[in-house]
């Protein structure tokens, strides 16, 4: 393998490709010569993109593939039929040990579907989650499972705190990282069957910081680091995440330019409260890793635009050095097999 960090995008997949997607990557490039991206999708049509940029021409390459998969298609047949799509492309790279990575923006589903079929999954891991990262008051925090697997069962759930623990330590650099599971109360005889039966478990594992149950209003305030619940849980609190801090910030907005007063009030608060809303802005953090799989998969917001793929490309760079599935490998599955 090459000295660079060579990172397979999805030029095809998204609400904004290609513009975006080629974008991203030139911007990244640009900012790191440790890098070189392969922009997968129809060869015309990127070429045409990456016309209108400058970068280091060593840093980019393009592998052509003459399908797309859309975001409404079936995933398991939109993989097995679209042998020549972007998405089934790309994976294939990561498989066959030509990038390090893949990054798309496209059809979850799909990537879901392709990254367990084509990439799989580390011996020994029972299901691959989606971690994102999300920020919270105190910095950021991981939620595993975010909308891969909704249906689950307690041992995958341990396994997703000590995938989620090794990835907060190693790629976001929090030391002994909090782990919580959602739960409706502190106390822990509340919760659900899957609830009530992880819990014990998590207790007695010794290489995680377990520190209980977490309510879904605290999780903002950064009470954890990695919290840990079924992807169908999972799914509904980022959702409700996102959404609500997009209406925050455009009840803020219309608050701000509804008077002349007001108006002023806001060209003296702009600077800190750019400042303030950017540490709030998830695009900054990259995307979604499907944590335990051989090769490393991310996605990104279907609606991600330049900067949220350079970031994720970025993290891609930081995933490889810390040799997560090197750890997790190492750790999870060696100690799965002793217990056996």
């Amino acid at each position: 393998m090459s000295d660079y960090t060579i990172v397979a995008l999805d030029a095809m997949g998204g609400d904004n490709a290609p513009s975006a997607m080629v974008q991203g990557a030139v911007d990244a490039v640009n900012a790191n010569k440790a890098i070189k991206v392969i922009l997968v999708g129809k060869e015309d049509v990127i070429k045409t993109e990456l016309s209108s940029y400058t970068y280091p021409q060593d840093q980019i390459e393009i592998k052509n593939a003459t399908e797309v998969i859309e975001t409404a298609e079936h995933p398991v047949a939109a993989i097995k039929k679209k042998k020549d799509s972007s998405m089934v492309v790309g994976l294939h790279l990561v498989k066959d040990g030509e990038a390090d990575a893949f990054v798309s923006a496209g059809n979850s589903g799909a990537l879901l579907t392709g990254g367990l079929g084509i990439v799989g999954r580390i011996r020994g891991i029972e299901r691959a989650p989606f971690g994102t990262l999300f920020p919270v008051k105190t910095g950021v925090a991981l939620l595993a499972d975010s909308g891969a697997n909704v249906d689950c069962r307690p041992s995958h759930l341990v396994q997703f705190a000590k995938m989620g623990s090794i990835y907060m330590e190693k790629v976001v650099g929090v030391k002994n990282p909090r782990v919580a599971i959602v739960n409706v109360g502190a106390e822990e005889e509340k919760g659900n069957a899957l609830v009530k039966e992880t819990m014990p478990l998590l207790k007695e594992c010794e290489d995680i910081n377990f520190i209980g149950s977490i309510e879904a209003r605290n999780i903002p305030n950064g009470d954890a680091d990695v919290i840990i619940c079924d992807g169908f849980v999972g799914n509904v609190i980022l959702k409700l995440y996102e959404g609500l801090a997009g209406t925050l910030i455009t009840v803020i907005k219309g608050g701000l330019m509804s008077t002349l007063r007001s108006k002023i009030g806001a060209a003296l608060a702009l600077p800190a409260l750019k400042k303030t809303l950017k540490k709030f802005d998830a695009s900054e953090y990259g995307g979604a890793p499907l944590l335990g799989l051989k090769g490393l998969v991310v996605k990104t917001h279907g609606s991600a635009k330049a900067g949220e793929v350079r970031n994720t490309i970025f993290q891609c760079v930081t995933f490889k050095e810390q040799q997560i599935n090197e750890f997790i490998r190492d750790n999870i599955v060696i100690e799965k097999k002793k217990e056996d």
